[in-house]
């Protein structure tokens, strides 16, 4: 097994991210070279998802896996946002063939939560699986799923500001982050920063979002990036009720305060398939 940078974080029904990076992976990384950084929105192509509420929602984990008992939440962000950001790069027809079905919340969950199941294997280095024990998984985890599946050519990772919005004009990323109790109840635009002091705030767990827009790109009289007048948006996987319709945003100095606890991985598609 390669020598992986490991941060666990608890894992909830709601949270249930882990921080794991790669070298042999980070060292592949592009690193900014002045390319232009513009405001730029992806959309998902499926509904919002919900990893919470899945009775509800008629989804039946027993139905899904062999020998498991229905849960009614799952902590599988990972899973539900490499879900949101695959839905962007296949078209429908794409999707179809993957198994995901775009117009259904509870089928796209359930491709979501299956994802989750196989994230948790390839992050060998933890004990436990899912199904049977809700372990938590990683962006890594969820990238090397879908290169082994065939859905997306290649992934690469991003560790600076500058790097992140370079990347955001080619696609949604995926971002890993350390979840403040504060962000729990974002402001009415979404915002999960907007308390000053929300870095006082407790730990609640880890949790994996897909940032989808690059909004208010603030750049100074010499073209630098103003991190403090440029915002991100996500979408998360607490239904449509949560924030801004389902997504989120926070300023980019958050992700800088953040940032030592925060993995960005963008799985690309660069070939066309038919």
């Amino acid at each position: 097994m390669p020598d992986l940078q490991v941060r666990e974080y608890p894992v909830r029904p709601d949270l249930g991210r882990h921080q794991v990076l790669d070298p042999r992976s980070l060292a592949y990384r592009r690193p900014y070279t002045g390319e232009p950084i513009r405001a730029t929105a992806w959309e998902p192509r499926i509904p919002v998802l919900d990893q919470q509420r899945l009775l509800a929602q008629g989804i039946h984990t027993s139905r899904m896996f062999d020998g498991v008992d229905d849960v009614d939440a799952l902590g599988s962000c990972t899973g539900n946002a490499g879900t949101a950001l695959l839905s962007v790069l296949l078209d429908k027809k794409q999707a179809e063939a993957a198994g995901l079905d775009t117009s259904s919340a509870r089928e796209a969950e359930e491709f979501a939560i299956r994802l989750y199941a196989e994230a948790t294997v390839a992050d060998a280095w933890m004990d436990y699986t899912w199904p049977s024990q809700d372990c938590g998984s990683s962006g890594l985890g969820v990238a090397k799923v879908l290169h082994h599946r065939g859905l997306i050519d290649q992934y690469g990772h991003a560790t600076t500001a500058h790097e992140l919005c370079r990347d955001l004009q080619t696609g949604p990323v995926l971002m890993g982050m350390p979840w403040r109790d504060a962000f729990f109840e974002p402001d009415q635009d979404g915002f999960i920063d907007h308390d000053p002091n929300w870095a006082a705030s407790g730990d609640a767990g880890g949790h994996e979002v897909c940032i989808t827009a690059l909004e208010d790109v603030a750049l100074d009289e010499h073209c630098h990036l103003m991190p403090e007048h440029t915002v991100l948006r996500f979408v998360n996987s607490w239904g449509p009720s949560w924030g801004d319709h389902g997504s989120g945003r926070l300023y980019l100095t958050t992700y800088l305060a953040l940032r030592h606890e925060i993995d960005l991985c963008q799985p690309r598609l660069d070939r066309t398939r038919s």
